[in-house]
């Protein structure tokens, strides 16, 4: 059995997106051979919410050494709230004592709490252990480079000098890259001379069908609408933001189109986006219903910033008539959130790019329908698309989509599972 140390700032029960690809591979480590060591942040010193049904999805058996870090009340006057900075100090500590007391195979960095990734430069010079680290949203984000101000996130210029600078720091001695999306690595490489292709992988989230077993079993209510009401309710759990503006743009004009012609099958629709900020609750700013009132749909749209917990959140996708999920213009952007999507057995209508994965795997899975789009075209042209297929479902609905089970296999935790652990293997006999 190989010994893989796994660095994982957020963990169950905090509610967070980045926790996923840890918390569904423990479940089959040991079955292909690895016994993982998780050391987490206490949750205490997140700044999320948490959701306490997340410890069920985590075996018994499985080894999770807690830490803390330094609060953020105090270490935000310097301009440092994100938690890989304030648990620098602790992962130091608690690494270096782990890796000097074990023998340990690979350290893997699987977080959005990027800081601590530096650690794994220092540990392989000092402990002599290669690290891996997975890539799940980007860095270094030079995507916002050429947006206006009140485009780009709070602070953005020092945030990106400092990420740059760290960045390079990490990757210049990094022995293999995980990515959720195909740009990332490229994006490393075109950066850093020392990456090359055999040192990566594309390994999207999987889908973890245990979550809606929890989920039967649970007693959880949705207080975000009444199934029970006369409306037709889509839903959109995730995040918002400036880069999803195009995609918002054709929905809500298609949906404006729909209700000019047939008012009485569109006003029907109440559409429900949950969870589009990544600020505290109850100070995340709004970017979905301004788009809505643009185009004077705001009466059938509601945005909730703050986060549901993660059941809650499926139970909420599990009583939708219709899911509803919008994309990015960033190419490489790809909704983690797709698989519980499809595994809700709920009718489906993706908004993307169509150079994005989601494309390709719905098309497969034939588990939903694909409005895809160019990045060169306007609201119009998506609204005149999303329009015809709204309408389809519409028709359609109530319904459960024919999803090709077989052709999902390859999308399944499990799966990524395997392939994360191929190429750990692969990994230290390079």
């Amino acid at each position: 059995m190989k010994n893989v140390l796994v660095i994982s700032p957020n963990f169950p029960p905090v509610n967070a997106a980045d926790m996923h690809r840890i918390r569904q591979s423990l479940l089959y480590f040991e079955d292909f051979g690895w016994h993982a060591t998780v050391v987490a942040v206490e949750p205490e010193f997140i700044e999320m919410s948490e959701d306490p049904l997340l410890l069920k999805t985590i075996p018994a058996t499985s080894e999770i050494i807690r830490i803390k870090a330094f609060e953020a009340s105090k270490t935000r006057k310097f301009g440092l709230g994100n938690s890989g900075y304030r648990s620098l100090y602790q992962y130091y500590k608690e690494g270096n004592r782990l890796l000097k007391s074990r023998k340990y195979d690979l350290v893997y960095f699987t977080t959005t709490a990027f800081p601590v990734m530096i650690l794994g430069r220092i540990w392989k010079r000092k402990f002599n252990v290669p690290y891996i680290i997975d890539m799940q949203d980007p860095w270094r984000n030079d995507f916002y480079l050429d947006k206006p101000s009140h485009e780009r996130p709070p602070k953005f210029w020092m945030a990106y000098r400092l990420d740059k600078y760290l960045e390079a720091f990490a990757m210049k001695k990094v022995d293999g890259i995980i990515s959720v999306s195909a740009g990332y690595p490229k994006m490393l490489m075109e950066r850093y001379s020392n990456i090359h292709p055999e040192m990566c992988t594309v390994i999207p989230f999987g889908g973890a069908s245990i979550d809606f077993d929890i989920l039967d079993e649970a007693d959880i209510s949705n207080e975000v609408f009444d199934k029970y009401d006369e409306n037709i309710h889509m839903v959109y759990i995730g995040r918002g933001g400036h880069d999803m503006q195009l995609a918002l743009s054709g929905i809500f004009s298609g949906l404006a189109k729909g209700i000019a012609i047939q008012p009485e099958l569109f006003k029907k629709i109440q559409m429900f986006f949950i969870g589009t900020s990544y600020a505290a609750d109850g100070k995340g700013q709004k970017t979905i219903e301004p788009i809505a009132e643009r185009y004077g749909v705001l009466d059938q749209v509601t945005e909730i910033t703050d986060r549901l917990p993660y059941f809650t959140a499926m139970k909420v996708l599990k009583e939708a008539d219709l899911l509803i999920v919008p994309g990015s213009t960033d190419t490489n952007y790809t909704a983690s959130k797709l698989y519980p999507y499809i595994l809700s057995k709920r009718p489906l209508i993706a908004v993307f790019n169509e150079n994005s994965s989601v494309v390709e795997i719905l098309n497969s899975t034939k588990a939903g329908e694909c409005v895809s789009f160019s990045n060169d075209d306007n609201p119009e042209s998506i609204a005149d698309h999303f329009y015809e297929v709204l309408k389809n479902e519409l028709n359609k609905l109530p319904y459960t989509p024919a999803t090709n089970w077989e052709a999902f296999e390859p999308f399944t935790a499990r799966e990524a599972t395997r392939k994360q652990v191929d190429f750990f293997e692969k990994t230290l006999k390079s």
